[in-house]
């Protein structure tokens, strides 16, 4: 039995532990982020226990079967994609079959982002009483980042002379520059006194990197002390930056570079958010 035919056969009697295990290294091999990873992981295995049984052969019906029992239990289109394409690396990136999927992507809602005012960026400021925190809040804000850049800031990632931040394998695992506000300069050399260039900007109470969760809670009791009913979350101060650089009249191509979006059709849609034209019509009533 050569090489070939002993993988084909070990893939062919694969269960849904050891498919996941090479799901796993798969993606680590390919530079996934962890994020990344949990979720195609936690969508492998809805689908595997869903499926049962002879995991290495490819069933298109019984996918379609799946997504639609997914939306039938009022799973949202961006769920139903995420299953989808982790089916979808799993037979193509991790079984490499020939054979292709051709379920298309459902439509996904095209809503608005949740952007707060320059007034209620400076309300939600205002209400951290615990420095460090508000200075996440504020460079999160001032510079336009996820919260995964914020929590994983490195001291040396900051040029306070030049006011700009490099971003240090973003989402897809992509450098940026971005710009660094001058009012939070000697906050910032504060902050960082002591510090070397790989320490991080802003660690947790214990030491070590803060959580993702822990920045996500600091935000939302500053939205609460802030009495703001904007159902805002820390992303929407990213949204915020944008939006308010395009009212400044920064063209949208510079904005799209210190987002780091890819497509400028990413950064377009806080064009709807922020048409001047539109604002300037008047109801006729």
């Amino acid at each position: 039995m050569t090489l070939m035919q002993d993988v084909a056969q070990y893939l062919k009697a694969m269960t849904m532990e050891p498919a996941l295990e090479r799901a796993q290294e798969d993606m680590r091999l390919r530079g996934f982020s962890r994020r990344t990873i949990d979720a195609y992981l936690h969508a492998l295995r809805q689908y595997f226990l869903y499926k049962k049984n002879a995991l290495s052969s490819l069933d298109e019906e019984n996918i379609r079967e799946f997504l639609l029992k997914r939306e039938q239990d009022g799973a949202a289109a961006t769920t139903r994609n995420l299953l989808l394409h982790a089916i979808k690396f799993f037979y193509r990136d991790v079984l490499r079959l020939r054979k292709s999927i051709s379920i298309r992507p459902a439509k996904e809602a095209s809503a608005l982002p949740a952007v707060l005012s320059r007034g209620d960026v400076n309300k939600l400021l205002g209400a951290v009483k615990n420095a460090k925190h508000r200075l996440l809040l504020a460079v999160a804000y001032g510079s336009g980042l996820r919260v995964s850049e914020a929590i994983n800031l490195r001291a040396g990632h900051l040029d306070l002379a030049g006011l700009t931040i490099h971003i240090k394998e973003g989402k897809g695992k992509k450098d940026r520059m971005t710009v660094l506000p001058q009012s939070i300069k000697t906050d910032l050399l504060n902050l960082l006194a002591g510090k070397s260039g790989n320490d991080l900007v802003f660690e947790s109470e214990r030491g070590g990197r803060l959580s993702a969760r822990s920045a996500q809670m600091i935000f939302a009791k500053a939205l609460a002390r802030a009495g703001i009913s904007t159902p805002a979350t820390f992303h929407s101060l990213r949204h915020s930056f944008a939006t308010h650089l395009l009212e400044n009249g920064v063209d949208v191509r510079y904005v799209q570079e210190l987002l780091g979006h890819a497509n400028i059709r990413t950064t377009q849609r806080y064009t709807r958010v922020t048409n001047p034209q539109l604002k300037n019509i008047r109801s006729p009533l």
